[in-house]
């Protein structure tokens, strides 16, 4: 067990995936760099405003402290008192265009310790779409890119992936996925640390092959107000669930993690209505009753 071959694997990681998305959008991510007093830091690598992104970042933070927080042990009490490391790669890109999908993706590593006891460590991530106008080539091949990521590592990965990723990204109060998923994976530490660690690392690198196609597909769809009216609707979901269910953001404000970075993942426009639903028949409809169903989009 190598934490600082993780860190350098997700290092370059990142600095991959921004190159690729920065060649696509035409302008530079800002890189920000910064330091949490207790312990680590982090680069953050932002877009605002780009050609395509109205807001995207994708971030690498490594941080340890004494003590797990609520959010890490809430599963597992017996690790609370513990020192830790924990490290990770997450991004969130928001395209302009209401016919280009959000996406989500993270791979992340903890190592809790205890004096006199065995370190205890699991790898975590995964990744997935939110569409606002929804298109079933687009949901095939980004089911495909994230089922020939694990494939190498047996025919059990993906089905119980995507089944995990199905009901984590669930807004329970409002009994609606928050996308058409993708994968999703926690506690990871089986057979053993080489498997887990290469595990991720697919992931990581399947995410490009798995966005870009369709972000170069529906780029330069025209669309007018009534499309971007639905986005910024919808995008309202995307806020409710990082911030009344996701464990991520949890984890990152209660270790004081820096909050300009953890809230990256929030759109910079977004409305909400009181009891509103699109017209029967439309293809806003369509998004509810074609899309956010949780189907299987690829055979297991």
């Amino acid at each position: 067990m190598n934490t600082a071959e993780v860190k350098a694997f997700l290092t370059n990681l990142q600095k991959r995936i921004v190159a690729g998305l920065e060649q696509l959008d035409g302008r530079p991510f800002l890189h920000d760099a910064w330091e949490r007093p207790e312990g680590g830091g982090g680069l953050s690598c932002v877009i605002e405003e780009g050609n395509i992104f109205e807001r995207g970042g994708v971030n690498f933070s490594y941080v340890h402290g004494n003590g797990l927080p609520a959010s890490a042990t809430a599963a597992r009490p017996e690790l609370a008192g513990r020192s830790f490391e924990a490290t990770g790669v997450s991004l969130v890109l928001h395209p302009r265009n209401p016919y280009a999908p959000t996406i989500h993706m993270n791979v992340r590593f903890f190592e809790a310790k205890k004096e006199g006891s065995e370190p205890v460590w699991w790898f975590g991530g995964g990744m997935d779409l939110t569409p606002y106008y929804g298109f079933e080539e687009d949901a095939i091949h980004f089911h495909q890119t994230c089922k020939n990521a694990l494939q190498p590592f047996g025919d059990a990965y993906y089905p119980r992936f995507k089944k995990w990723c199905d009901e984590y990204f669930y807004l329970k109060h409002r009994k609606e996925p928050r996308g058409i998923g993708g994968i999703f994976f926690d506690d990871l530490n089986q057979p053993d640390f080489t498997t887990c660690f290469t595990l991720i690392q697919s992931v990581g690198d399947h995410f490009l092959s798995a966005y870009v196609p369709i972000l170069e597909k529906r780029l330069n769809t025209p669309y007018g107000e009534r499309e971007r009216d639905f986005q910024a609707y919808r995008r309202g979901r995307y806020v409710e669930f990082n911030l009344v269910w996701d464990r991520g953001t949890l984890f990152g404000l209660q270790t004081g993690g820096r909050t300009e970075s953890i809230l990256m993942s929030l759109p910079p426009i977004v409305k909400w209505r009181y009891n509103w639903a699109p017209p029967a028949g439309s293809t806003e409809t369509a998004l509810y009753t074609d899309f956010l169903i949780g189907k299987d989009w690829v055979k297991f």
